[in-house]
């Protein structure tokens, strides 16, 4: 291999302890998530093919592919079949800009999918009734699903709707919003609140989490013109995916 071939700038200043306590390949999962923590590895860049690092370093690939698989477990890394391996992006978005999840992530150039946890048409309790302003018991669609973007679990969102605007829980396809829209419902706005818990057990399993990692719990509810509720949603958030930017102005 040329000597050109060989990774720059971070990569060339790695170096490994083979008589250290650690194994070898905990110590380059370590130096590579120091590297992503202190921005020298952006989000989405490319990381060396094994086999090179492997050769700089002069370590077996298998100790280099230890330490990328325990990275891409954690959702760290990225792997792409047949493009090499990435740093996990995070996420984005802006707290004044009102989207459905599918949308979010194709401005971002992502694919958004979703995979079902349950559907069903019930009774609306105290709390669902309240937040969508309907009388006790009155009949509700409830969607909940695992939300992905190129195949990453990034979130869990439940949603709650009243009936007359979702007959056909089954008809909803990845976008619920997309859905709403075809049948003339379109939020307008929406109130929101976030704030960090410990993940459920359930919550931590479907999205790739240890029970008690932290996430981000969000309570949104979404209105039509006119005041009319549509949506109320609890999502859980994998928090080392995803940021919430608000952009604050000074009173003039």
């Amino acid at each position: 291999m040329a000597h050109s071939d060989y990774p720059h700038g971070p990569w060339r200043r790695l170096k490994l302890d083979g008589e250290g306590r650690a194994p070898l390949y905990q110590q380059l999962r370590e130096q590579v998530l120091r590297m992503i923590r202190s921005g020298q590895l952006e989000p989405g860049g490319a990381l060396p093919a094994e086999r090179t690092l492997a050769e700089m370093l002069d370590i077996s690939r298998l100790t280099v592919r230890k330490a990328f698989d325990s990275l891409v477990a954690e959702g760290v890394l990225l792997r792409r079949q047949g493009s090499g391996t990435f740093v996990a992006k995070r996420f984005e978005q802006p707290l004044s800009f009102l989207s459905g999840f599918s949308q979010d992530m194709r401005a971002r150039g992502m694919e958004p999918g979703s995979r079902q946890v349950r559907r069903s048409m019930g009774k609306a309790t105290p709390e669902e009734a309240m937040a969508l302003s309907l009388s006790p018991g009155a009949l509700v669609a409830r969607i909940c699903r695992v939300r992905t973007a190129d195949d990453l679990p990034m979130a869990i969102e439940c949603a709650v709707l009243p009936a007359e605007f979702v007959p056909d829980v089954e008809a909803i396809g990845d976008s619920l919003y997309q859905y709403l829209k075809s049948h003339g419902f379109t939020p307008v706005r929406a109130l929101q609140r976030l704030r960090a818990i410990p993940a459920p057990h359930e919550e931590a399993r479907q999205l790739g989490l240890a029970p008690g990692e932290p996430v981000l719990f969000i309570q949104r509810v979404s209105f039509l013109p006119g005041g009319t509720p549509l949506e109320f949603t609890r999502s859980h958030y994998r928090g080392d995916r995803y940021d919430f930017v608000a952009e604050l102005r000074a009173e003039t």
